[in-house]
């Protein structure tokens, strides 16, 4: 059972670790966009295009997080056992 609880706590910490540095990745990202289309606006196709592309790159590593996160909660092997308890 501590080792479940510790499963679940070691899940939540790492889905917030990775929303927080998904963001701060985002963020720097735009902010070099937007100060790339500042200086030159006629760039503003192209340079949306990759940025686009690659806020879906750093998305998809908060998504993987999210998976490594419900495994360790619900693809756990005591998880059967202690749904039962609860159920009970």
């Amino acid at each position: 059972m501590d080792f479940f609880i510790a499963s679940v706590w070691a899940a939540g910490i790492a889905i917030g670790v990775a929303a927080f540095g998904c963001g701060i990745g985002q963020g720097f990202g735009l902010n070099g966009a937007v100060n790339g289309i500042a200086r030159n606006p006629e760039s503003s196709g192209k340079v949306t295009v990759t940025l686009l592309i690659g806020l879906a790159m750093i998305e998809s590593l908060c998504i993987y997080a999210l998976v490594v996160a419900l495994i360790l909660i619900y693809a756990h092997p005591q998880a059967a056992a202690i749904a039962e308890m609860i159920a009970h």
